[in-house]
């Protein structure tokens, strides 16, 4: 009886050693660092631009930034079918929602306005990026859309965003500029944002926070202008407009002094003694 008892005690120590080999040791061994990716900034036109690198593919620049290749295209307008991209090439894969920042006291670019108009049963947001040739950041009647520029919409919650692109067209009918248009747009808040082409400077926000009820046809002008316009310089202008005054004033200031020079050369020449003689009649 008191072998069985030592046979089971010692079994019993045993399993309690292999038990205790078996387990893992107390150290803890930190986590690695979760490596991420680079995200790029947005320009003071509220592009984000990406850089392409060798070997990348739309499908990889799009999953990278949590966008849809379509978007991308979109985006990219340039981008041939087959989406080749190049080393070194610049993408827009996003547009920010802040608006640009303001320097010091500096006024802040004008705000677009938006003009809310019932229509039954639908939400439409229509938006304009026209031409602002006098970059007075408001739309004349001569001044018409601008190609190549790209507005998305999204809704403040994340449940509707889209993008379109701008255009230069002409409605045969009404003469009026063609705006890209969001059709069935649900109610609510919404953030606005324009990029502009890249030859053209905006003349106003590229940002704009919107509210549409259903209903609503809400249409939004953004402006921009050519970088290759010059504005004449108003001194300079002013300064051509008087130069013929003083051009008369200086005309009459010479002719007098040559008068005036004149008659003191008369007035130091002798007087002649042969004046009123017989010799003078001569």
């Amino acid at each position: 009886m008191k072998m069985r008892f030592v046979f089971f005690a010692s079994l019993f120590v045993i399993i309690l050693l292999l038990l205790g080999l078996s387990l893992p040791s107390g150290a803890v061994v930190a986590a690695p660092q979760p490596q991420g990716f680079a995200t790029s900034t947005p320009g003071p036109d509220g592009r984000i631009i990406y850089i392409v690198k060798e070997g990348d593919t739309c499908s990889q620049v799009a999953l990278l930034h949590g966008i849809a290749v379509t978007q991308l295209r979109q985006f990219n307008t340039r981008l041939d079918e087959n989406c080749t991209l190049t080393p070194g090439q610049q993408l827009i894969v996003g547009l920010s929602v802040s608006s640009l920042p303001t320097a010091g006291p500096a006024t802040a670019p004008p705000t677009p306005t938006a003009t809310l108009t019932p229509v039954s049963g639908t939400t439409e947001v229509c938006i304009l990026l026209f031409n602002d040739a006098n970059g007075d950041a408001l739309r004349q009647e001569t001044e018409f859309g601008i190609d190549g520029g790209a507005v998305s919409l999204t809704n403040v919650n994340g449940s509707y965003s889209k993008t379109e692109n701008t255009t230069s067209a002409v409605d045969p009918d009404t003469l009026e500029p063609v705006r890209a248009c969001f059709v069935d747009v649900p109610q609510g808040d919404y953030n606005i944002s324009m990029a502009v082409p890249d030859d053209y400077n905006p003349t106003m926000a590229v940002s704009y926070k919107l509210t549409v009820k259903a209903g609503d046809r809400a249409s939004i002008d953004f402006g921009a202008q050519s970088k290759t316009v010059t504005v004449s310089d108003p001194a300079a202008t002013e300064g051509s407009g008087r130069s013929p005054l003083l051009g008369i004033f200086g005309l009459l200031l010479l002719l007098g002094g040559a008068g005036l020079g004149y008659y003191a050369y008369r007035s130091s020449q002798p007087t002649s003694k042969l004046k009123g003689s017989p010799l003078d009649k001569r």
